[in-house]
């Protein structure tokens, strides 16, 4: 993707069969589609669970959970330097607000169940996103239009509040072969050794932000039942870290296969090779996939599988998370 310029935003999404997709870059009066005030960012409101105490005051607190972000923007499409007559100004204008509507329309995520698009911007020199669909456009046509300026207000809904940073961080701990060696019986004139491969040490990975995101979890083969433990950020009282998930798999991968586990709100698939749905094969050991989340913090990564090769390795890919751009 292009890099911004400060206060510039980018809307994008894959195309789907004969609906295209966008690459909509506004915010800036150089965009063409200029901001006329900061965007406005509203929290829906939350899933309460508190519950009345039976003949007494007060409530009994509950599980409260939170919901949707609507970023609302009041734009101006901008055609006044497009053409040197009225005319030319008008017809640029129209055209140029056509093409918003039809982008804002994003009926190539709208039509797939779990489609989100990205919104990226550039607010204090950073970079970051966030993912759900475009909604509500309303353009006010008024007598500017024929003069080449038309304003419009347009909203866009998060799945959920989060927002990411761009750039995204990943770690790759491998599985290594037993450095010992032995003899299998039978004996034969071409004698081996055939022996799992043991847990790789942890890793560190430091995991920045200010609230828990999702990990992307990749594991290619050829290997057997490999898992995953995440240790820390939190220590034990004798200063080791604690182990606070695994996530296994109860399959094999052949060489040349993956297993892609991707626990984010939009997503929550468990994909082999990028089409099959292998999410049965999930551990009972393993967490729900809401609660696949790296907190903020230095923590460490455990990646153990039966390999007899020691080629078999995971990908643990994650962004920072934050609850404002």
């Amino acid at each position: 993707m292009p890099d911004l310029r400060e206060g510039q935003w980018q809307l994008t999404y894959d195309p789907d069969g004969a609906r295209p997709g966008a690459d909509l870059t506004f915010g800036t009066l150089s965009t063409g589609i200029y901001l006329l005030s900061e965007p406005a960012v509203d929290y829906a409101e939350g899933t309460v669970g508190d519950a009345a105490l039976p003949l007494e005051d007060g409530v009994r607190f509950g599980q409260d959970t939170t919901s949707t972000m609507t970023l609302s923007f009041e734009l101006a499409v901008d055609t006044v330097a497009d053409a040197v007559t009225a005319a030319g100004r008008h017809t640029a204008n129209l055209g140029s607000v056509d093409s918003l509507l039809a982008t804002w329309d994003a009926a190539a995520v709208r039509r797939r169940m779990g489609a989100v698009a990205t919104l990226r911007t550039m607010q204090g020199g950073r970079i970051r996103r966030t993912y759900g669909r475009p909604r509500h456009i309303a353009p006010a046509n008024s007598r500017f239009t024929r003069q080449g300026s038309t304003s419009l207000v347009a909203t866009f809904v998060v799945g959920g509040t989060t927002w990411f940073d761009d750039l995204e961080e990943s770690t790759t701990p491998t599985a290594a072969p037993a450095p010992i060696r032995g003899l299998r019986s039978p004996l034969t004139a071409a004698m081996s050794q055939r022996v799992p491969a043991p847990p790789q040490p942890p890793g560190a990975m430091a995991v920045t932000g200010t609230v828990p995101t999702w990990p992307v979890i990749t594991v290619h083969g050829p290997g057997r039942n490999p898992s995953l433990s995440f240790l820390g950020p939190d220590r034990g009282p004798w200063g080791d870290l604690v182990q606070r998930m695994t996530i296994g798999l109860d399959l094999v991968l052949d060489a040349g296969e993956w297993v892609t586990i991707d626990p984010r709100p939009w997503a929550r698939t468990v994909l082999r090779n990028g089409t099959a749905s292998v999410a049965g094969a999930l551990t009972r050991t393993s967490p729900r996939m809401q609660d696949m989340i790296l907190p903020p913090g230095l923590q460490h990564i455990r990646y153990s599988v039966t390999d007899d090769t020691g080629t078999s390795r995971a990908t643990v890919a994650w962004r920072p998370a934050h609850r404002f751009y």
